[in-house]
């Protein structure tokens, strides 16, 4: 069967309008082997990377009562971690759209995996930097190559429904986020050394990369796109866009406080410890049936409408922690607060790329589009950090209402975006 003719006007225009989306894109959809290969592999990828950087919680816990360094050194390890991850989107995003996508993919797949193999060969209160090198600098680097090139290939596969398959290959995260806490607590807590938990896990990571690359193909070449490449000036004057953008910015500030937080307030309050440990897979389990209906309603409602109501329901939610939480944390409450919180969480998550591409012209702008929101939002993640442990130190209470505060200002900002 002879490979149909691409139009460039891939476009997503009407960006909350399921039905002028479906008649404006001229890209043919043909769902078959290649496509949901393609889709299975992102996931998988997702899933073994962005997913990964949940286990954070365990390993905040364990370099703390290991003293490898103080409770906000630790801390740093992962804002570095999380920002070198949203801030390599842009050149992957660049690069993928360039047509380097399989190069792209292959180096990100190393470096993820290589750090943590050094980081299992760390011993456990050995110097501070190694760890900030293997888990902050070098897994951030390799899931940012890795993540972005795996949305937005979706877009050579699905035409019309590419925003719901990067919302199921995003899905994948919290799989993994729910996966790799418990199976690192289970390791830990039955005897086995860190360094060979590690290493345990890093096999596991190194088997669905494999099966990942494999699966993932580019549909088409880039060249069949056209020759024309989105600017930094063209996306600076795409109002809903940058609206979109400055959003995300504003959400992503507040939206990592509590699976960077919950864990150590229940910690600190004498919680019982053993469970302290599962809260990263409470918070990614709870999000995954979220993760799910989002993308079946916004199907047909409309991306941007389900994401900013998501943003709205996340606020909410973490402002329900001051009330529920703060003056006698217990087990119970823990949970039910972390399930409310997964619900939406998983949700915003999973709509983010999609939200980011709804404005594209052209197929070869998504991951530009895509890696230019990420790598924005990585400084209010680096900025945020700072701020919230010089409040937590002082009243947990202020911490919480100034993340409700720039969830809120993002989800009004993804209204006002709705409106051009």
């Amino acid at each position: 069967m002879p490979t149909p003719a691409i139009s460039p006007s891939f476009a997503f225009i009407n960006y909350y309008d399921p039905n002028q989306l479906s008649k404006t894109l001229h890209l043919p959809v043909h769902a078959g082997v290649r496509a949901w290969m393609t889709l299975f592999g992102a996931w998988l990828a997702i899933a073994a990377t962005f997913g990964y950087t949940f286990t954070f919680g365990v390993y905040q816990d364990v370099y703390t009562g290991a003293h490898v360094a103080s409770a906000i050194g630790v801390r740093w390890i992962g804002a570095t971690q999380l920002s070198l991850l949203l801030a390599t989107s842009l050149p992957a995003g660049m690069l993928h759209d360039s047509g380097h996508f399989r190069s792209v993919i292959t180096t990100g797949s190393c470096f993820f995996t290589a750090s943590l193999f050094m980081l299992s060969f760390v011993d456990l209160g050995d110097h501070y930097f190694k760890y900030f090198f293997a888990q902050g600098i070098v897994m951030g680097v390799g899931a940012g190559l890795v993540c972005i090139p795996s949305l937005a290939v979706q877009t050579d596969h699905w035409g019309t429904q590419s925003a719901l398959a990067m919302g199921i290959a995003s899905s994948g995260m919290f799989v993994g986020g729910t996966f790799f806490p418990i199976m690192l607590t289970q390791l830990l807590h039955n005897g086995v050394s860190f360094a060979w938990s590690v290493r345990a896990s890093a096999l596991v990571v190194l088997g669905m990369l494999l099966v990942a690359n494999a699966c993932m193909r580019q549909s088409y070449p880039r060249a069949s796109f056209g020759d024309k490449r989105t600017s930094m000036r063209e996306l600076a004057t795409d109002t809903p866009y940058i609206f979109a953008v400055i959003g995300a910015l504003c959400t992503n500030w507040g939206f990592y406080f509590v699976y960077f937080y919950l864990q150590l307030y229940v910690n600190q309050e004498g919680v019982d410890h053993a469970f302290a440990f599962y809260i990263p897979a409470i918070l990614c389990g709870a999000a995954i049936p979220g993760a799910i209906l989002s993308n079946l309603v916004a199907a047909k409602c409309g991306t941007l409408i389900v994401f900013t109501a998501s943003a709205i329901s996340v606020s909410c939610c973490t402002a329900f922690l001051t009330g529920a939480i703060l003056p006698s944390p217990t087990t119970a409450g823990t949970v039910v607060c972390a399930v409310l919180f997964g619900l939406p969480a998983g949700a915003w998550l999973c709509l983010l790329a999609p939200v980011c591409c709804t404005t594209s012209t052209s197929a070869r702008e998504c991951g530009v589009r895509l890696g230019f929101a990420f790598a924005v939002s990585a400084g209010a993640v680096l900025i945020a950090t700072p701020i919230n442990d010089a409040l937590v130190s002082q009243n947990w209470g202020f911490a919480i209402m100034l993340n409700f505060l720039m969830l809120m200002a993002g989800a009004m900002l993804c209204l006002t975006a709705m409106d051009y």
